[in-house]
């Protein structure tokens, strides 16, 4: 993800989404103490995917000359995650808030790389949360428009 140096407006937006890139890594390393192993490796793969994103944002925030948004130590999640339900909820919690931070950074991003690394990262939550939908047998895999607020 290589562009321009983002204006502020698109800065926030980037921050924005690299907190919730964090926060998605984090979830990741919660629910695997709680899944069954055969759900093992879409979690993997999953926090592969958000660890990537996140260092491809905190590189294009520091090209820019930006101080990248730490991590914080821990997250509150929204509900008590105990078992495999509640930790498959969570995964579709942390994609869909991805997507609405990747959605943000679509809609202020200047330039078409920084757009389409967005729209990327945008379509890979989606994607992703439709398919931990479909493990937790939600009757809807997708929403009309993901990331909309």
């Amino acid at each position: 993800m290589t562009t321009a140096a983002p204006d502020a407006v698109t800065v926030a937006a980037l921050q924005t989404a690299l907190a919730t890139e964090h926060a998605a890594v984090w979830c990741y390393g919660l629910v695997t103490a709680f899944v069954p192993g055969d759900l093992a490796t879409q979690v993997a793969e999953a926090a592969l995917a958000h660890r990537a994103r996140r260092d491809a944002t905190e590189r294009v925030l520091a090209d820019a000359g930006v101080t990248p948004v730490p991590a914080e130590p821990a997250y509150r999640t929204p509900w008590p995650v105990t078992d495999t339900a509640s930790a498959v909820a969570l995964t579709v919690t942390a994609e869909s808030d991805t997507a609405e931070a990747w959605r943000s950074v679509i809609e202020r991003a200047g330039g078409p790389q920084l757009r389409s690394s967005a729209l990327t990262a945008l379509v890979g939550a989606a994607v992703r949360a439709a398919r931990w939908r479909q493990t937790g047998g939600a009757p809807l895999l997708t929403v009309p428009f993901p990331g909309a607020p």
